[in-house]
């Protein structure tokens, strides 16, 4: 176990810059969403919260990097004909391995090919690098849904994510697992402050003291910031949408799970303002770091 994770060496080296240089051009919000245990709603809200964000206008594309599980493709009820394997050994262009979903948002499933980016060539490593480059133009925001809990994988994607989304339900254990994610964030420098979401709250009150918990905890022992984005009442629609594998936010527009969605997408676009813009170095500069990341083992 220590060898597969040997978090140390990869969250020491987490910092390292892309080659990439930055762009005047609009470059996509790229979040990483996880959690500290399974089993909370993770792959659920990168789903519903892609769409919510594509009804406010926002052009979607989310990496299903939750690896060997493919969680996403299931939830939406899509079956991705090429994965990023395909586009990487295959010789596959990255416009055949963008999967629509219905409602506008798009897909790439990451299958294999996430886990062969720790064995790249130079000359597959250029191929990924102009092929991602392309979805600079095709997308506002990439939602990354990672795995849970923090492996050298998941850990990876959140390093070199430009910003993170944490789920927790509130229950003790999740509670627990997700301090410990956010403790390895804050301890390796890898991010100054992370987002925080609420799934399954039985209430507004136990959604509010279940945030507070996160926040007090982080403030007391961590140098990290945690933005409470909202919640979601824990409802039967949301299971049901599973099994039917369609997302509550196209299936029921008006109940209480999409419009707490709605909500949190609505907060995170209202997050940048003329003083908080941060430049970004997009899917680029994401997936520069990635690779290099992935490399050191």
């Amino acid at each position: 176990m220590k060898r597969d994770i040997n978090l140390p060496r990869i969250l020491k080296t987490a910092t390292v810059k892309s080659d990439v240089k930055a762009s005047n051009e609009p470059t996509p919000r790229i979040i990483a969403i996880t959690s500290g245990k399974g089993g909370v709603g993770k792959t659920s809200l990168s789903v519903n919260l892609g769409l919510a964000l594509t009804t406010l206008g926002q052009r979607v594309i989310i990496l299903d990097a939750d690896l060997g599980m493919a969680n996403a493709e299931i939830l939406t009820g899509v079956s991705p004909p090429y994965t990023l394997y395909d586009c990487l050994y295959q010789g596959r262009n990255i416009s055949e391995i963008i999967c629509p979903v219905p409602g506008g948002m798009q897909l790439i499933s990451g299958g294999s090919g996430i886990l062969k980016l720790t064995h790249l060539d130079e000359v597959v490593h250029q191929r990924l690098m102009e092929s991602l480059q392309v979805i600079n133009s095709l997308a506002d925001f990439i939602l990354v849904d990672t795995g849970a809990g923090i492996s050298k994988n998941v850990i990876t994607f959140l390093a070199a994510a430009e910003e993170v989304i944490v789920v927790v339900v509130p229950e003790p254990t999740s509670l627990a697992d997700a301090y410990v994610l956010i403790k390895v964030l804050a301890k390796y420098d890898l991010h100054r402050e992370v987002n925080l979401v609420v799934n399954k709250a039985r209430s507004h009150a136990d959604a509010e003291q279940t945030a507070n918990k996160i926040k007090v905890v982080t403030g007391r022992f961590l140098e990290m910031r945690v933005n409470y984005l909202g919640f979601i009442l824990e409802d039967i629609i949301v299971n049901e949408s599973v099994r039917r594998q369609e997302p509550f936010v196209l299936c029921n527009r008006q109940s209480a799970p999409t419009l707490s969605v709605i909500s949190i997408a609505r907060t995170l676009l209202g997050e940048i303002t003329d003083e908080t813009v941060k430049p970004r170095g997009g899917i680029a500069g994401f997936a520069g770091r990635l690779v290099k990341l992935l490399k050191l083992r």
